[in-house]
């Protein structure tokens, strides 16, 4: 479905679609505790989308009015051809915001190397600000080289940087002072992220749930407001306070209100396209990758499947759809 007005692309609710999260591996190399306890296991069925298949992908997007793209994982950076999938992308005409969601693990060595290839925005995960916890988190004493490689990124132009943490209760939610204090002090956006339940996780998220609202609450009692929202904006409400040089955003998937302002489609690592993140089902867009004459039918066979997509994921009760864990479809 297409909008009347602006050519984006439109669901049956009328929310427009400007944003795709485009995974381009399910592979991690980290095993962080509330994802891959135990590490990236390769499957036997691995095939993911090449990069002739995923241009052809985020071609016809952006002809469908797609004006931003995140590259997502796994781990999007384990990729060799990272750098050649990213030109490509940053080289289509309509693109004007090339993301990436990283883990930062190499971002001191190719920070240099994901600017030129176009890529403009980066969301970095840093769930603790101490050494030793984020080691424990994530199963690699790597804090300190990412912070570096947070300010290599900013050095060679990428400077739209975001810090993501999931708050778990009893982990790091102690250290709230410590985020609240690198928010004041950096000019970035610090993101506390609701752990979601996934299809492996449930005793995890039983344990170390920390709600959505409850943070929203601390904030507006630290003197934060809310700032409006932008059109391309992602999920997150973002929060703004005249003495910090940084803004917090929280992304709060159990939130009454929180698929009301969906403005993203995903298409998982071997293409399928997702219409919500928990959805039950996938549609497989491969078939229509294989060549370039195919484009016509490929941005009709996405239009048409918007008509499916449905009002709100069903999370509160505990439908978590296909997603057995968040690697597997970038989040």
């Amino acid at each position: 479905m297409f909008g009347k007005d602006n050519g984006l692309l439109t669901d049956a609710f009328g929310r427009a679609f400007p944003y795709l999260r485009l995974s381009i591996t399910e592979a991690c190399n980290f095993r962080c505790t509330y994802c891959l306890p135990d590490g990236y296991k390769k499957t036997s069925s691995e095939s993911f989308l090449s990069p002739q298949e995923i241009i052809r992908l985020a071609s016809a997007f952006s002809d469908l009015g797609v004006s931003k793209i995140r590259l997502t994982g796994g781990e999007p950076t384990v990729r060799s051809d990272l750098a050649t999938i990213a030109s490509a992308i940053s080289g289509l005409p309509r693109i004007t915001t090339l993301a990436m969601t990283t883990n930062g693990y190499n971002l001191k060595q190719k920070a240099r190397i994901f600017a030129d290839a176009g890529i403009n925005a980066l969301n970095v995960s840093i769930d603790s600000l101490n050494a030793d916890r984020f080691a424990q988190i994530t199963g690699h004493d790597k804090l300190h080289a990412i912070l570096e490689g947070i300010e290599d990124a900013r050095r060679y132009g990428i400077t739209n940087i975001k810090i993501n943490c999931v708050l778990l209760k009893g982990i790091n939610d102690d250290e709230w002072p410590d985020f609240l204090s690198f928010a004041r002090s950096q000019a970035v956006s610090l993101r506390f992220i609701e752990l979601m339940r996934t299809g492996e996780n449930a005793e995890y998220f039983a344990r170390h749930h920390y709600k959505g609202e409850e943070v929203e609450q601390r904030l507006q009692g630290e003197g934060f407001w809310l700032k409006p929202r932008g059109d391309s904006d992602g999920p997150a409400k973002v929060y703004i306070h005249p003495d910090y040089r940084g803004s917090i955003g929280v992304i709060a998937p159990y939130s009454r209100d929180f698929c009301t302002t969906c403005n993203r489609l995903r298409v998982t690592a071997k293409g399928q396209l997702r219409l919500c993140l928990f959805g039950e089902f996938g549609h497989d867009l491969r078939p229509l990758l294989q060549h370039h004459h195919q484009q016509g039918e490929l941005k009709a066979r996405i239009g048409d499947l918007l008509r499916s997509k449905v009002a709100t994921h069903r999370l509160q009760d505990g439908m978590t759809g296909l997603t057995p864990h968040l690697a597997s479809i970038g989040g």
